[in-house]
């Protein structure tokens, strides 16, 4: 039975108090995204297998040891979502989203899954905000990007943000690097660890994103990519640091920067936060992809943030949130007479906008007024045989201890209102 009342390993519940404060985040994002012209999408939380393993890489991570993967009841295969962008570019697809023309920009916020140790920032249900933009391959629109996780994360008020980018070519220019990495781990193929020694005659670069800290260290004289990049490559490269410095936006340039999944090309980046020593998330280019996944060929790309990291910076941080939606009014009645009528102002406040109240515990007047206050109710209002005979009410401010006699018949709403604005302590 313990099991009943325990949520699986490596997730955890939002419950009020934790929630307002993703909710705000979140609409920092929402705006954010908004502002730059992305729409928000909605994919499905489980899609075909095979779309990850073209997408993300059968040499990554995610899909080697991380995927939950199952058959359904007719046979297929489906996996929970890993990541957010295969899904994303499924659904432009499917959806003829190109047809209204390029660039195509899309957000979500969503959750995402994969079987790995959890720990501090790093759970098994892991929740990301993506922005994912197609059909433009300028360097501007990467720059674009990245200047739009920057800016959420200024408005959030982190201040601790860096931002770390590199290049990793394309696969013309790949080709030159991969052979120079096969050979030089060829040489120490002994001292990798199991899974790298597989990848190494199927995508060396996969090496240097392993989390050994025996290939870490190995990986640390490993050749490095920007010494591979074609002139395309190069020119795209230093176009986009160009714009970035014309920003006024810092940056460290990351050789060994690769990310963890095979779809990217050219740019990468991460945003490390300096206080928590590890990245709150991070994106590039994956012009390749589209096209692997069944579409015509269409530049494309776009970022992943861990909302779970975000939040624990923001905590870290003592960053304020906004208070929660508390009630205004408290509808306290006595009687069955009183209680109906409770009901009809209190749905007619919800009606104008106003949060309130009342008893739905057949609670004694009371422990009413111990729940109102509980609560965090600014007024109550206790309803009886007098009250409602008289057509009138006291509304009493539970701060100042103010009270004022305000009609709750046809000019309740008016006089509420004119009340709780006379006392300056009105928020709705």
């Amino acid at each position: 039975m313990e099991l009943l009342t325990k949520a699986p390993k490596g997730t955890v519940d939002l419950v009020p108090g934790a929630t307002e404060k993703w909710q705000a985040a979140e609409d920092v994002f929402r705006s954010e995204a908004e502002l730059n012209g992305f729409s928000e999408i909605r994919t499905p939380v489980f899609e075909h297998t095979e779309l990850f393993l073209r997408s993300v890489g059968d040499t990554t991570d995610v899909v080697e040891k991380q995927m939950y993967t199952f058959e359904d009841k007719g046979g297929r295969s489906v996996t929970l979502r890993p990541e957010g962008t295969a899904g994303a570019v499924r659904a432009m697809l499917e959806n003829g989203l190109y047809n209204a023309g390029y660039p195509v920009k899309l957000y979500y916020l969503t959750s995402c899954y994969r079987y790995e140790k959890p720990q501090a920032g790093r759970l098994r249900e892991l929740h990301q905000f993506g922005v994912e933009m197609f059909g433009a391959a300028e360097p501007v629109a990467d720059v674009q990007v990245i200047a739009l996780g920057l800016g959420a994360f200024k408005r959030l008020g982190l201040t601790d943000v860096g931002l770390q980018l590199n290049s990793i070519g394309c696969p013309a220019c790949r080709k030159e690097y991969h052979k120079a990495l096969t050979e030089y781990f060829g040489a120490r193929r002994d001292e990798l660890c199991e899974t790298c020694q597989s990848r190494l005659e199927r995508n060396p670069m996969r090496i240097l994103d392993c989390k050994s800290p025996v290939c870490q260290e190995i990986a640390k004289g490993a050749p490095k990519i920007t010494d591979y990049l074609c002139d395309d490559c190069r020119a795209h490269f230093e176009k986009v640091q160009e714009l970035l410095t014309a920003l006024g936006i810092e940056y460290e340039l990351d050789p060994g920067l690769v990310r963890g999944l095979d779809y990217y090309t050219r740019t990468v980046f991460e945003f490390p936060s300096k206080s928590l020593g590890f990245a709150l998330g991070g994106g590039g280019r994956y012009d390749g992809l589209v096209e692997e996944i069944g579409g015509k060929p269409t530049p494309a790309l776009g970022f992943g943030l861990g909302l779970d990291r975000i939040l624990m910076a923001l905590e870290q941080q003592g960053a304020e949130f906004p208070e929660p939606v508390r009630c205004e009014v408290y509808l306290a009645a006595m009687g069955e007479k009183a209680q109906k009528e409770a009901l009809v102002l209190m749905d007619r406040l919800h009606k104008c906008g106003v949060a309130a109240d009342c008893d739905l515990c057949a609670r004694g007047l009371k422990a009413q007024m111990k729940y109102a206050d509980r609560i965090g109710a600014k007024y109550t209002m206790v309803l009886g045989d007098n009250e409602l005979e008289a057509g009138k009410a006291e509304l009493k401010n539970m701060k100042t201890g103010e009270k004022v006699k305000i009609s709750i018949g046809e000019g309740f709403i008016d006089e509420y209102l004119t009340a709780a604005t006379a006392q300056d302590d009105l928020s709705f």
